[in-house]
């Protein structure tokens, strides 16, 4: 049997098993029991998200100088997963805050822009006790995979950007209070892709977030559209300051590469939590007067779940690593992101398959952690985006040949 014991074998530091076991313990003592009915009332948790800032989990990868709580980021990688074991939605949130609405301020921000807002975004909560956390807008109705193909528009006037457009599928957008988004700022670049990064606020007047979307899975997520009408935007808006106008989308890549690993540790916690389901019940439950764990059809399948989980750990881990070491960390992270995802829903549909009838019912995690794993195959590239990206890596840009 697989334990809580062993996932800890990986060489982790004395303070990351710590976080991982507050993260455990919390995950399961106050998460998992609400995550079925949030579910059911796609409802977003806010005093769990209010309980982490209290725990220091909103800045935890974020240095301590710039107002986070200073631990590296594979820590952080061990909070989603933990929290995604129980609740796919409450994972989602977090890394997304995390690894989107924070870390390209921390890293691409100007050290005004920083100060403005990174301490506040890792706090988490106001002087109101009102939710402050990042948002990330990129993805457009007509800009998915294609994400340079943007159509939000940023123009130069005089003392002020003036912004309008549509950003679709984002993530934290009602309890936001700061988002970096992208604008086309040059119809006809020479160079690049004429896109420049923003900060913006979300009480700017022009700004407004769309009603929250009726989801398939991940619905407790708080899932929205953003609307820019004649939003005016200081001139020391763009993230990184004006030298950075009209080239701001690399900058985004990046903030997608490091997202990707989350995603993977989101989708790993899934896949985790979905076989501990099924491994109790393959126990517990009786056909022909014999558990069906003893039946080859079963322990073969939770055989596989057990071997592919530990395979996906290892990829997310490591990506994790070559992050926190300096080191080159896009290929890892697409190949994490893309093998943890397809565990991720191959387990859940087998899960579901070992419980049977039970878990095709909504009595029983698995079929929502199904639901809540498939958003994982397409959220922050798709699974065909990251054989895009790895088999370009690995054979170079054959376009030209």
């Amino acid at each position: 049997m697989i334990t809580d014991a062993q996932t800890t074998n990986f060489d982790l530091t004395e303070d990351q098993q710590q976080i991982q076991k507050t993260a455990r313990e919390f995950a399961r003592e106050q998460v998992a029991p609400r995550a079925q009915e949030l579910d059911e009332k796609a409802e977003f948790p806010e005093d769990i998200f209010k309980a982490m800032a209290e725990l220091g989990f909103l800045g935890l990868s974020i240095p301590e100088d710039a107002g986070g709580s200073g631990f590296d980021t594979l820590s952080f990688i061990l909070v989603v997963e933990e929290l995604s074991k129980v609740c796919g939605s409450t994972g989602l949130g977090y890394a997304a805050h995390i690894s989107l609405g924070v870390t390209p301020i921390h890293l691409f921000g100007t050290a005004a822009q920083r100060e403005k807002y990174v301490p506040q975004l890792c706090k988490g909560v106001d002087d109101s006790g009102n939710l402050t956390l990042g948002c990330f807008g990129l993805t457009e109705p007509g800009a998915g995979s294609d994400a340079g193909g943007t159509k939000t528009r940023a123009e130069r006037k005089g003392d002020h950007w003036l912004v309008n457009g549509r950003k679709a599928w984002i993530t934290n957008p009602h309890y936001s209070k700061t988002c970096i988004f992208t604008a086309k700022t040059n119809m006809n670049p020479k160079d690049g892709k004429g896109i420049t990064a923003f900060i913006a606020e979300l009480d700017t007047p022009g700004f407004k977030v769309e009603a929250k979307e009726n989801k398939l899975g991940m619905r407790s997520s708080d899932t929205a559209q953003l609307v820019f009408e004649d939003m005016k935007l200081p001139l020391d808006a763009v993230a990184g300051g004006q030298e950075q106008v009209d080239v701001g989308f690399a900058k985004f890549m990046k903030t997608l590469a490091g997202g990707r690993i989350s995603i993977g540790a989101l989708a790993l916690g899934i896949a985790a939590g979905a076989y501990e389901k099924a491994l109790e019940y393959a126990r517990q439950r009786k056909q022909f007067n014999k558990p069906i764990g003893t039946f080859q059809g079963v322990s073969f399948m939770l055989a596989d779940m057990a071997m592919e989980i530990e395979a996906a750990r290892h990829l997310v881990y490591h990506a994790a690593r070559l992050r926190d070491a300096g080191r080159d960390f896009a290929l890892a992270g697409s190949m994490a992101k893309l093998y943890a995802s397809e565990v991720a829903m191959k387990t859940c549909t087998n899960a579901i398959q070992v419980l049977g009838g039970v878990g095709y019912t909504r009595e029983y995690d698995v079929e929502r952690m199904m639901r809540d794993a498939k958003l994982c195959e397409i959220g922050e590239g798709t699974s065909e985006v990251q054989r895009l990206v790895i088999s370009r890596q690995i054979l170079g840009d054959l376009r030209g040949a």
